[in-house]
């Protein structure tokens, strides 16, 4: 028989785990070498996951980093939102202020949605009305935030209890595994393996990080029998018996918490008396307390998973000292510990947690919760501000009194809304609607709209006086399960709505709720949303102006912008900019701007339409409207690389990325970096390009800016001969893109590429085919940036081909389709002029009737429009028709045509084009490098600049325009412009400057005053 020791629930000895913490240990040790570690530790309730924890914690901050511990709370049934994010975020304030701070610093006003306490640095803002991007850009500050802090000290952020986290903290820790990319951080997360049944909502998130390379999965088993040995020893602090030890490790199987709970009951000499329900063993404990104390423990097993000192004795109405006594017995019997801050209790185990709430009578649960919630309403002061409204709502609702509950819930979902927790506020206006018929007419009635969704529910209504509408909540209901990603509910949550206003007669609700069914069915890729739109419109159409107006108005012109520009669609943005400022809707009235500024550059109103753009983004920067920022970024350098001013589009695209990557506009910035990608390609800018492809690829949450990034790729593929990498290249682009919405931005750019590839593999049947189906779809006034390149590939393919017989059979018939098309399309732009003419010189090639005169306009068209790869290619095919005539003039001036193209492509990597002009060169014998020059000539005989292009280059190199060269020089300028462009060919540089700077470094000019650094 034992001898009388000191018995302890939990063994001072760390029994067990040592692959465990070496994983851990090593994940730290990653982490301070910069490089962000995420981790996920499952195992059943009791397997010892959170000593584990707290032992990796203790050697972390003995090596000096900075631990901050978050729990999931439960209150009843419900988690807070956010919770162990805000809890763990508040730890690292306390132990790096500064940091925090100076980390956090531009966006407390975002980030005090998880961490109130920012908001006392915050400087007001007016908030944005309508936010597509709230939560993604929350997460996105969220994830910079810690990898600010974590900058220069190694961090450990834990979270435990993800079985009970709520969707927005799942969504967020989801988001943080992705997309860390610095810092010495580790995130690590714990789980309740065996609560995660087929349904349990951790479940996909599991299997997304399962997905994810850059997270490790600890699987926590339970002990062997000598594990189990060495932890009753620990607990028992003496060794135990060998008939003990198999017992306990066939009764608890190895779980350390049961190991711990029949260790002690067998010294308690109770272990004979035991049940076969180890959940009956937890309780036998508890009803070993005084009466008092079992009370106690009943009451804080339905307050939460910490319940507040303050809070528990205004429940229990205890006297204080009654109440101590009785907190005592139960700590003393370690049923209940002090939480860390000393302000609170909570079970030792959420096992004894849930056996003591499972034994409570339904009636019994429902009082308990009653006098929470009038407690809470006494004294709001008893919990944390944070979770004031949030644990109300939970107690009245669990109360059942749906008198109390409605108005606690609706207050809630506000709260909700507002931390951009759009999954909990969904969850709590569905209760709302649960409990509405329930509520009795009077609390209805004094209700009142207690929030607004975008342009709901104002409708020419005085939301102060009207009373809220079950419709009401409808709305917000749809918005919230629109912006969680919860697009079914929110689908049939409209189709309710909807059925409800058929026998109303409310003309702009209705309107309303189709815009939202035209989202949500774009969204789950169920068509365009067009018919729906079109219904909003005969709805609203003859009434008077209104905010709803206006938004049906702006939507179906940003619908048409994308899928079929032209007049109607300029009409409608131009009503919806004028209804916008007739009801003080800014927002939309900035939006409609922006898509009619689009849709006028289209036009033709080129000049007229980027002013509208300029003026859009200038007053969104300075009035900080985060949800216009982006689009106006995205939109506007879009205009203008469609009209071949690219290098003014990424100007304006890298204060883009700077804009969204501050503000958090993940999505946003994908678009960015997938425009930036597309007119760093027109530059020549080709390795800067496919960066910025591949970051659109990775960086947004929806799949259209990657298909933009791939669509690139393919490009630069193509260009560079990788003919199979363009096809896998364009199969991604065509799967981001999808069927069921088609855009001209997205099908006439993958026609290009399908025609080009074809021709590419030697399909020509396929190539025509495919550019006969453009044909035959159209293209709708203001496609024309996307249609020329798809009429130009079809002319080029059937160009390339004109001698092969197989093409012969229709060629005839298409190439006037091609002519035909040439002639409908605008050239109100020079760049799409400059197309028409390479167009109309390919399809001159085709019918082998080409000359010099008609692609030497076509050279002089790309020479102003500084596209390196356009020009090369144009001018390969002025050499390949100033060789067919064969005089020597000819053939001097194709040879300097063929060593220019043969530089920029070798320059670019377009192999194809730099093997296509070597071929020719070879076969006219031509030279493509100069003839070497003796040591003692001039420097600027060496690069191959005849005298007329040595003076042009002096000029330039002091400063002088094409105009001014031309007057000194008694030349053209167009003359001059050819001259500076082989100049900077020969050199192999991209501007004037450079080229100054080079003739200065070797001297060519001694005696002048370079104009390089000016």
């Amino acid at each position: 028989m034992l001898a009388p020791v000191e018995s302890r629930s939990v063994s001072p000895v760390f029994v067990g785990r040592a692959a465990e913490l070496e994983t851990l240990h090593d994940t730290l040790a990653q982490a301070a070498a910069d490089d962000p570690q995420a981790l996920v530790i499952g195992g059943e309730a009791g397997v010892g996951k959170t000593r584990l924890v707290e032992e990796f914690a203790t050697a972390a901050a003995r090596e000096g980093a900075v631990v901050a511990l978050g729990g999931c709370v439960e209150i009843g049934a419900d988690g807070l939102p956010f919770a162990p994010f805000s809890t763990a975020l508040r730890a690292l304030r306390r132990e790096l202020p500064e940091e925090l701070a100076a980390a956090a610093a531009g966006q407390e006003e975002e980030l005090a949605r998880l961490l109130p306490e920012l908001a006392d640095t915050a400087p007001a803002r007016r908030p944005d009305r309508s936010d597509e991007e709230g939560m993604a850009r929350l997460f996105e500050l969220t994830a910079r935030l810690l990898e600010r802090v974590a900058a220069h000290r190694t961090v450990v952020v834990a979270l435990e209890d993800l079985h009970w986290a709520d969707a927005s903290t799942r969504h967020l820790l989801a988001y943080l595994f992705r997309t860390l990319r610095t810092g010495r951080l580790v995130v690590l997360a714990t789980y309740r393996s065996d609560d995660i049944h087929r349904r349990h909502p951790l479940r996909p998130l599991l299997a997304e990080l399962d997905r994810l390379r850059t997270v490790r999965r600890i699987e926590l088993g339970r002990f062997n029998r000598a594990e189990v040995g060495r932890q009753i020893a620990g607990i028992l602090a003496a060794e135990p018996a060998p008939a003990q030890v198999d017992e306990i490790f066939e009764r608890s199987d190895g779980n350390a918490f049961f190991v711990e709970e029949l260790a002690v009951a067998a010294h308690e000499g109770s272990c004979a008396g035991l049940t076969d329900s180890l959940r009956d063993l937890l309780l036998v404990r508890v009803e070993r307390l005084p009466e008092s104390a079992q009370r106690v423990a009943r009451i804080v097993a339905e307050g939460g998973s910490t319940v507040e000192y303050r809070l528990l004795a205004a429940v229990t109405r205890l006297a204080e000292d009654d109440l101590i006594e009785a907190l005592r017995a139960a700590v003393n019997a370690n049923i209940l510990i002090a939480t860390p801050a000393g302000d609170g209790y909570r079970f030792r185990h959420s096992l004894v947690r849930e056996a003591v709430g499972d034994d409570l009578l339904p009636g019994e649960r429902s009082r308990l919760n009653r006098h929470y919630a009038e407690a809470l309403e006494a004294d709001p002061t008893l919990v944390p501000a944070d979770q004031r409204v949030m644990r109300l709502a939970s107690y009245w609702y669990h109360a059942h009194d749906p008198a109390k509950a409605l108005p606690a819930v609706l207050d809630a979902s506000v709260t909700a809304r507002r931390r951009h927790a759009h999954s909990e506020q969904l969850r709590l206006l569905e209760r709302a609607m649960e409990l509405w018929d329930s509520a009795p007419e009077d609390i209805r009635a004094a209700l009142r709209p207690v929030d607004y969704t975008e342009v709901y529910p104002p409708c020419g209504c005085d939301p102060a006086t009207t009373p809220l509408r079950y419709l009401d909540l409808m709305a917000e209901a749809a918005v919230a399960g629109r912006l969680c990603g919860e697009r079914e509910r929110a689908l049939k949550i409209t189709k309710r709505a909807l059925h409800l206003l058929e026998e109303e007669g409310d003309p702009l609700r209705a309107a309303w709720f189709w815009v939202q069914r035209s989202r949500l069915i774009q969204a789950l890729a169920r068509g365009d949303g067009w018919q729906e739109l079109g219904t909003a419109q005969q709805l609203v159409r003859g009434l008077p102006p209104s905010e709803v107006h206006a938004e049906v108005l702006a939507t179906a012109a940003g619908w048409s912008m994308l899928h079929n520009p032209g007049p109607e669609a300029v009409s409608a943005a131009e009503r919806a900019v004028e209804y916008a400022r007739m009801v003080g809707a800014e927002d939309i009235e900035l939006n409609a701007r922006l898509t009619l500024g689009g849709l006028m550059v289209d036009a033709g109103q080129i000049e007229t339409g980027l002013a509208q753009m300029y003026e859009v983004r200038d007053e969104v920067l300075a009035r900080g409207l985060t949800a216009v920022v982006g689009r106006s970024h995205v939109n506007l350098p879009s205009s203008l690389e469609g009209i071949g001013r690219s290098e003014d589009s990424v100007g304006l695209l890298q204060e883009g990325l700077r804009l969204t990557q501050k503000m958090g506009l993940r999505d946003s910035e994908a678009w960015v970096w997938a425009n930036l990608a597309e007119s760093l390609l027109s530059l020549g800018r080709w390795d800067e390009a496919a960066e910025a492809a591949v970051n659109a690829q990775r960086t947004g949450q929806s799949a259209k800016p990657g298909g933009g990034g791939s669509n690139s790729l393919a490009r630069l593929a193509l260009a560079r001969g990788e003919v199979a990498e363009a096809v896998r290249h364009l199969a991604a682009a065509r799967a981001s893109y999808g069927t069921h919405d088609p855009m001209p931005q997205n099908n006439l750019p993958m026609s290009c590429l399908t025609i080009g590839t074809a021709a590419a593999e030697g399909r020509l049947l396929d190539a025509r085919a495919e550019a006969d189906r453009a044909l035959s779809a159209g293209f709708p006034p203001g496609t024309q940036r996307y249609a020329w390149p798809v009429v130009l590939a079809a002319a080029v393919s059937e160009a390339d081909a004109r001698a092969l017989p197989a093409a012969q059979d229709g060629r005839t018939a298409f190439l006037e389709r091609l002519s035909e098309a040439c002639r409908k399309l605008t050239t109100g732009a020079p760049l799409w002029l400059a197309y028409e003419k390479w167009t109309r010189a390919e399809l001159d090639r085709a019918r082998s009737r080409a000359t010099p005169d008609t692609w030497s306009d076509v050279v002089t068209a790309f020479e102003a429009m500084g596209r390196p790869y356009d020009l090369a290619q144009v001018r390969h095919r002025l050499a390949e028709a100033l060789l067919a005539i064969g005089g020597d003039d000819e053939r001097a001036r194709a040879t300097e045509l063929l060593r220019l193209t043969h530089a920029t492509a070798t320059h670019l990597g377009a192999r194809p084009l730099a093997d296509a002009t070597a071929h020719l060169a070879q076969r006219a014998r031509l030279a493509l490098t100069a003839a070497p020059h003796s040591p003692s000539a001039h420097p600027a005989e060496s690069l191959g600049l005849t005298t007329r292009e040595r003076d042009v280059l002096r000029l330039v190199s002091a400063g002088r325009t094409n105009r001014q060269i031309a007057e000194e020089l008694f030349i053209s300028p167009k003359t001059a412009s050819v001259h500076v462009s082989n100049i900077l060919g020969k050199l192999g540089v991209s501007g004037r400057g450079e080229a100054a700077a080079v003739a200065h470094r070797l001297g060519l000019f001694p005696a002048e005053t370079l104009a390089y650094g000016s």
